[in-house]
């Protein structure tokens, strides 16, 4: 099969498989603050690291939601690790709230204060990424159209792991059964594990 993204058979694939197609995803569970010190937690499956030296992540906003805006207007934010056991609560911070509203209360999620950054993070969450923005990039297409689309760039100046989960010095990914999106209504768990060398020639 091969198609255009924007002239498939909608007889024969309804739903886009794109999405299913780059899977599975990680999930950066975002926490912001606005200026005015309102809290926003949402998750984005568009999100990854992209550098380690320094520490780098991106996270992709299809809309110029509630994230992009607030760290747009204060320059920070927390990453927080999606679980498995926080399931439940990561898809209800999905829900399309009035702006203003705290999803981590309506998730009944508690906030722990973060060290470097002003957003709070996840208490519940295993593991935590404090970031300072570097930048905001609105996107295109290859022909210059504009989308509203927006990838925030971030480097992370803070780093907060339960103790629980290191093992020989090792953080050790399964023991926490991170959660990754992947398409439709469709999720993933990491509970193992296979490790491979990289080839010295």
């Amino acid at each position: 099969m091969f198609y255009e993204p924007e002239k498939r058979d909608r007889q024969l694939l309804p739903h886009d498989p794109f999405k299913a197609i780059v899977s599975p995803r990680p999930i950066g569970w975002i926490t912001s603050i606005s200026a005015k010190g309102e809290v926003n937690l949402a998750p984005y499956s568009f999100f990854n690291g992209v550098n380690s030296r320094p520490n780098i992540v991106m996270f992709a906003s299809e809309g110029r939601k509630d994230s992009v805006s607030n760290i747009a207007e204060t320059g920070e934010f927390v990453c927080n690790l999606a679980t498995l056991d926080l399931r439940d609560p990561m898809n209800d911070t999905s829900a399309p709230l009035p702006h203003g509203a705290n999803e981590m209360v309506r998730a009944g999620l508690k906030a722990a204060p973060s060290r470097l950054v002003k957003p709070p993070r996840v208490a519940e969450s295993p593991c935590a990424l404090e970031c300072k923005l570097i930048k905001i990039v609105p996107m295109e297409t290859f022909d210059g159209q504009t989308v509203d689309a927006h990838v925030v760039f971030g480097q992370v100046v803070g780093v907060h792991i339960d103790d629980r989960f290191i093992v020989n010095g090792r953080l050790d990914t399964a023991a926490m059964k991170p959660v990754a999106r992947c398409g439709y209504d469709e999720y993933a768990v990491v509970e193992s594990l296979f490790a491979m060398q990289r080839p010295a020639t």
